[in-house]
């Protein structure tokens, strides 16, 4: 009941065609009048509460009684009436609420269209053999449609859950990253900006005292806008680290961008070396530009670089983006306090990525590597 019109076309060509073979006869008989009549009742009791059965229970249980009624009747006036239960058994299946009222439904309806062949025909063993055939036939078919239907119906069920779950996940997913980096940020302001305007606030205070003595000199102002100066720069590195990058134009167009932003900003020289880049989804650019950024932000804070190189490796089964500078270099076997490294690690994870850092005299090296699939 999908679809009310092709139900519509299918009652009325059964009936057209039930109104022919009863005409083949000769019409002019009562039986054929009476067939005719029990047809047109049929028609009628569709288009006035066989149409509403699929949301009017009483309007459904009323045209399945027609239905049945007409049958038994009708078959009694003509045996080919009995050529009802074709469209008689689907519709029993689809108005009916539960299984086993639709097994009941569809056993009277046997049962009238037997009495009719038996009335017509005098065949009790006609139309026990008939109709033994046409019930089995209408069962079967019915519960399997009916399994089918039950299947789809709670996949259906399923995949909403299971999109339902995704959103959930997304939203969590979202919130974490937030959380991350608010975290990240607030190591960042205050390891760096925050201890460099209390250097700038004591640097003031000095200023002040000298100036109340008339004994201020001029290294004091140097140090005074040299300290400024200090805040400034690493101000701008961090925006330069953290503000968004779009990645329209695939990876190699965003770290060039990247790249650019942050020597402008740092005065550090960072170049980008890439091949041919493979088409790559959406979350493996955004994974290799935020670890692009990440270590990018920690040559400019903890190396002393003067350049720095970003690499993009392509293979069959991995992608690797390195980031390697000319800075002095740590003890990369010591415990670090950052948040920079381990947030690396923790974002490769989420996708099956691994971090390797080595470093040295002649700068440090940074690689993440992740699968292919990431």
């Amino acid at each position: 009941m999908q679809s009310r019109r092709w139900w519509q076309v299918a009652v009325l060509g059964v009936a057209a065609l039930l109104t022919v073979l009863v005409l083949l006869d000769d019409p002019s008989r009562l039986e054929s009048v009476g067939a005719l009549a029990c047809l047109s009742v049929f028609v009628l009791g569709w288009f006035l509460v066989g149409r509403h059965g699929r949301t009017s229970g009483r309007a459904a249980v009323a045209f399945v009684v027609i239905t049945i009624v007409v049958a038994c009747v009708g078959t009694a006036f003509s045996p080919s009436l009995a050529t009802i239960q074709t469209i008689g058994y689907p519709i029993i299946w689809v108005l009916t609420r539960r299984v086993t009222d639709a097994v009941f439904a569809g056993i009277a309806l046997a049962t009238g269209v037997g009495v009719g062949l038996y009335v017509a025909t005098g065949s009790l063993v006609q139309a026990l053999s008939i109709q033994g055939i046409s019930l089995a036939f209408s069962l079967a078919l019915g519960l399997w449609i009916t399994s089918i239907a039950n299947r789809s119906d709670e996949r259906q069920r399923l995949l909403d859950e299971l999109g339902e779950a995704q959103d959930r996940l997304a939203a969590v997913s979202r919130d974490a990253g937030v959380a991350s980096e608010r975290e990240r940020l607030a190591r960042e302001i205050h390891d760096t900006i925050a201890q460099d305007l209390t250097g700038l606030v004591l640097l003031t205070q000095r200023a002040r005292r000298e100036l109340s003595t008339g004994a201020i000199t001029d290294a004091t102002l140097e140090l005074v806008e040299g300290s400024a100066r200090s805040v400034l720069a690493e101000t701008r590195g961090l925006v330069a680290g953290s503000a968004p990058v779009g990645i329209d134009g695939g990876v190699k167009e965003a770290l060039d961008r990247l790249a650019e932003r942050f020597s402008r900003e740092t005065g550090v020289t960072v170049g980008v070396e890439a091949g041919p880049v493979p088409p790559l989804d959406r979350d493996t650019e955004v994974v290799l530009l935020r670890i692009a950024q990440e270590g990018l932000s920690n040559v400019r804070k903890h190396s002393n670089a003067e350049s720095a190189v970003v690499t993009l490796d392509f293979s069959a089964d991995s992608t690797t983006l390195t980031v390697r500078d000319d800075g002095t270099g740590f003890d990369v076997s010591s415990e670090t306090s950052g948040f920079g490294l381990e947030g690396m690690r923790d974002r490769l994870a989420l996708v099956g990525g691994t971090l390797t850092v080595t470093s040295g005299a002649a700068g440090t090296v940074l690689a993440a590597t992740l699968p292919a699939t990431a």
